[in-house]
């Protein structure tokens, strides 16, 4: 080694390579890091592999895990054998270089460096382009699964006549294979023809030839291929038509064939190829020829081709043939839309019936009737929910959800919100208190939806812990809507179970076998990685028993152990057989139904309820789907997190074959416990699905369809100002023809681009009924029927509603309207509205006032009853159509006898003087003038008395008497004058 600096026997500085120990050190630092990057991997895997085992689905992991191992190695190999082989085939049929020209010696120097580790870039290119290859074939398990597992719809097209499994299962199966077909063909051909112009398989500046035979041969072999490929492209293109999307007339979202693709694309698919038949012979026949002067012309041609008969030939025939008679041509086609639509959501059997809507004249009889109509609903879950918090949070550290959820418990609809935890509102936050002492909420809250008390609800489950008609149940709470942090449960820290009134705080240790046992230090050691929480390694809170806790909600839990299904946005509580249990509605969808016309999930379930509410808006949000069902019935018990999916529709072939993809998962109908079915209901997801299909495909004829003559809306909801659509109602009714009230699920609908009621839609939503899941729409054939925007207009307008909104206000309180529900009552609709207030210092509102409508009647009461009364002229209370101005028309003075002694006496006063004038009597006159001004003083005050020993102000009452009076003055002093 050699030395710098001194002499002889001076020291020597020792430079080069490191020393062995710098060198140990590196390699230990290196080894690390490889390791601990194998630990980060490992610790994912692991950590997945034990929550799937811990919840019983096990099966589900290791299926998806294997699926997606086995398409990644087999497509993955495939693809680096294909540019591999060509590569190295490419490298095989190399010219040789003896007379190189001065293209090739410049490439010279490329050959030589890349000489010594050509094989290692071989296998460094091939394994680059088979990794990317293989993560992309794994992300396609779920096509994959359902290729070789699809059962048959036994429903054919109308077109091809291919069962609808042919496009729902095998055709995105065949597109993926053939994409991945021209990914590996043009990776090949360019990888190819590199490597022939590196070696001088093919030259572009040098004279003479620009490829060599072999070269020819070789590439000519490869795009033989890519046409090949091509045709096959053509060829399910035919069959792609019947899924195809486009925008037509009434509809954004039109699904399959119309006049010009049955009659213009579909033949000129087929001409395209059997055209690229044809050109991929030529390509393949250069092998022997060994010239490409036929195969361009075929390329040429079929590239022509495509644009004359598959572009230009398709719009003469639309400008020509369909646009002069386009409503005609399209008919057969619009029919087959139609159809297929209605069949892919279930709305096939929806027929349509009409209803007056005008209302009945007869007001004791609507009176006597709309008791019994409907269980009203006066506790809006939309806006009680301050209420329950305030009334019954107890602590702090408690919450409930925004909007709070329906139920029936003894027969009657009742609303029900958990008491879960809001680690935000910790006095002390830390790990400890975060993730071990605050695990968990406690108990569930009920209240009657019918009825109030002193505006509040009628609790008939309340307290902490609570007590009421849902008897004995397990209240603890630990996995739920709002429970989105990790807990560390049943180890030497104890849990706060509850505090009692006197402050008394109530301890426990989780029981329970739910969660990952963390007993063991790798399991220990892979949560801290996997959670960036290097506590979990070596807490001392941790020991003999704990258990992690985590993915925690409804929706989380069903998604991880059902990744194949799509999960309504709104799962509720329910207390059946002495535990919580939340009921999550899962989907099983398809977008490869022919002729089905597509919707967007997020589009068609926002309202003004969900928009904005990540926690109620459906996963898939923009996954369009052309086929939905309600399949599979989900439970997540509340405390030991157990999830339960059970076939709700045995008959769907969608869920038929993820049941065959993994078995054992799903349980049988008859599996799902009879007092749960109780609480089971049509999911709110599903009806917008189909409210939001049958505003327009109400229509069965196509000559209507194509007019969009009768096309509906949702209607905004009325009590918002966001012009968000108005969310359907749960709501015990009785429908036309119905003897009693069933469980139902209710929307309105409007006339495209008007505010009038043209259409109430409703489904039997009671699981246990024989009739569950029928849907009536009822058309409203009387154009003047005031929709839901009208009627709240109205109301807002009317002068009880308005005077109290205003004095609300004055007293600096907060207007709040809850749910207008829609019900039908004897041939029209009866509105049913609590509205609610809130003061400045009150942090909840109660329901003050119910306001009804039913035609051009309208009440407003502080109870229903009282509001019924009004409306219906009952025992003399209804109020006149448009109320009058106390003091206005003399002919009918208001009802206080002081205030109308002294309007009689105004008047009297006032005709004594307008007599006295005539006559010239100055003196008579003034002294009517001054009794004049002495009745309308005394009117004023009696009438402020009376109202304000009534509690309101008569505003419209003094203004009439303070106009009078002037009138009068000024008619004095016009006459004087």
């Amino acid at each position: 080694m050699p030395d710098r600096g001194g002499g002889p026997t001076g020291p020597r500085i020792r430079v080069g390579r490191p020393s062995r120990r710098a060198r140990t050190l590196l390699l230990t630092l290196g080894v690390l890091a490889v390791l601990g990057m194998a630990f980060v991997m490992f610790a994912g895997f692991w950590t997945d592999w034990l929550w799937y085992r811990s919840v019983r689905y096990s099966s589900v992991f290791t299926t998806t895990l294997w699926t997606k191992i086995g398409l990644f190695f087999v497509f993955g190999l495939l693809m680096a054998v294909a540019v591999g082989v060509n590569v190295w085939l490419a490298h095989r049929l190399r010219p040789p270089l003896s007379a190189m020209s001065m293209e090739q010696q410049s490439l010279d120097r490329y050959r030589m460096g890349i000489a010594p580790f050509k094989k290692w870039l071989l296998i460094g290119i091939t394994a680059l382009v088979g990794l990317i290859a293989g993560a992309s074939a794994a992300s396609q398990w779920r096509t994959w699964l359902m290729y070789v597992n699809g059962v048959p719809f036994h429903q054919k097209d109308p077109q091809f006549h291919m069962d609808v499994a042919f496009y729902a299962f095998d055709l995105p199966w065949y597109r993926f294979l053939l994409g991945f077909g021209f990914a590996a063909t043009v990776l090949g051909l360019v990888a190819a023809a590199l490597t022939h112009y590196l070696y001088g398989g093919l030259r572009i500046t040098s004279p003479g030839a620009r490829a060599t035979a072999a070269a020819t041969g070789h590439l000519s072999v490869l795009l033989g291929v890519f046409v090949a490929l091509k045709a096959v492209a053509y060829w399910l293109d035919r069959y792609g038509l019947a899924v195809k999307s486009s925008d037509f007339k009434a509809t954004d979202n039109w699904t399959g064939l119309r006049y010009v693709d049955a009659n213009a694309y579909l033949p000129a698919k087929t001409i395209l190829f059997c055209i690229a038949v044809i050109c991929a012979i030529l390509f393949f026949a250069t092998l022997w020829r060994r010239t490409w002067q036929l195969p361009v012309i075929g390329f040429g041609l079929m590239v022509l081709s495509a644009i004359l008969i598959g572009g230009l030939y398709p719009a003469i025939v639309q400008k020509f043939q369909v646009q002069p008679n386009e409503q005609a041509k399209e008919a057969p086609y619009i029919q087959k839309n139609i159809d297929a639509t209605r069949k892919a959501y279930e709305i096939d059997d929806t027929p349509i019936e009409d209803y007056s809507g005008k209302g009945s004249s007869d007001t004791k009889k609507q009176r006597t009737d709309a008791d019994t109509a409907a269980s009203y609903r006066l506790n809006d879950p939309n806006v009680v929910s301050p209420t329950f918090q305030q009334l019954e949070q107890q602590r702090k550290y408690y919450q409930f959800p925004t909007t709070l959820d329906v139920d029936r418990y003894d027969g009657q609809d009742t609303v029900v919100g958990l008491r879960e935890l809001n680690l935000g509102k910790l006095d002390k936050r830390n790990w400890i208190n975060d993730h071990f002492v605050y695990t968990h909420g406690y108990g569930a809250v009920t209240a009657k939806g019918t009825s109030t008390s002193q505006g509040a609800p009628q609790f008939t489950e309340s307290g902490l812990p609570t007590d009421g008609n849902l008897g004995s149940y397990d209240q603890r709470i630990y996995y739920g809507e709002k429970t989105t942090q990790y807990s560390i449960v049943g180890g030497p820290q104890k849990e706060l179970d509850y505090e009692q009134e006197d402050g008394t705080q109530q301890t426990t240790s989780y029981k329970e076998k739910s969660g990952v046992n963390l007993d063991n230090p790798v399991n220990r050691a892979a949560y801290a990685v996997a959670f960036s929480e290097p506590q979990i390694l070596y807490s001392g809170a941790i020991g003999e028993g704990s258990r992690i806790l985590y993915n925690r909600t409804p929706k989380e839990r069903v998604e991880a152990v059902a990744p194949w299904l799509t999960i309504d946005g709104d799962p509720y509580p329910t207390v059946v057989g002495g535990k919580i249990k939340w009921v999550v509605d899962a989907y099983t969808t398809s977008n490869g139904y022919p002729y089905a016309s597509r919707t967007t999930l997020g589009d068609s379930t926002a309202d003004s309820l969900n928009e904005g509410d990540s926690q109620r808006a459906v996963v898939a949000q923009q996954n369009q789907v052309n086929y939905i069902r309600n399949s599979v019935k989900a439970t997540v018990d509340a405390n030991t997190g157990e999830v339960k999916l059970y076939t709700w529709d045995s008959a769907d072939p969608v869920l038929k074959t993820w049941k065959k993809a993994f078995p054992g998962t799903v349980e049988p109908k008859s599996a799902i416990p009879a007092d749960l079915m109780e609480h089971l209901r049509y999911p709110q997801d599903m009806f917008k699905v189909q409210r939001e299909l049958l505003s327009l495909y109400h229509v069965t004829k196509p000559t209507q369809f194509y007019n969009a003559s009768d096309a509906w809306q949702v209607p905004n909801d009325p009590t918002k100002r966001d012009n968000s659509a108005v969310p359907p109602y749960y709501l015990s009714m009785k429908l036309p023809g119905q003897d009693a009230q069933q469980f139902s699920l209710t929307t309105t609908f409007t006339p495209s681009g008007r505010p009038n009621l043209r259409a109430f839609m409703a489904v039997d939503a009671d699981a246990t009924s024989k009739d569950y899941g029928k849907i009536r729409l009822l058309r409203v054939t009387e154009e003047s029927a005031q929709g839901p925007e009208q009627v709240q207009n109205k109301l807002n307008s009317w002068d009880p509603v308005a005077n109290w909104v205003r004095d609300m206000k004055g007293a600096d309180s907060t207007v709040l309207y809850g749910n207008l529900l829609t019900v039908p009552l004897g041939k029209g609709f009866l509105y049913v509205e609590p509205m609610y207030a809130q003061g400045r210092s009150s942090e909840y509102p109660l329901m003050r006032k119910v306001a009804v409508s039913y035609g051009d009647r309208r009440g407003f009461a502080d109870s229903l009853s009282e509001a019924l009364n009004q409306a219906f002229d009952v025992d003399g209370a209804t109020p006149p159509a448009e109320p009058e101005k106390p003091g206005g028309d003399t002919t009918n003075p208001p009802e206080n006898s002081t205030v109308k002694e002294a309007l009689a006496d105004a008047e009297k006063a006032f005709e004594d003087g307008q007599k006295a004038m005539k006559e010239g009597d100055w003196s008579a006159y003034g002294e009517a003038q001054d009794k004049l001004q002495d009745a309308l003083e005394r009117a004023e005050k009696a009438q402020d008395a009376a109202d304000k020993a009534a509690g309101t102000e008569k505003d419209g009452g003094k203004n009439a008497e303070k106009d009078s009076a002037k009138d009068a003055e000024k008619d004095g002093d016009k006459t004087t004058g």
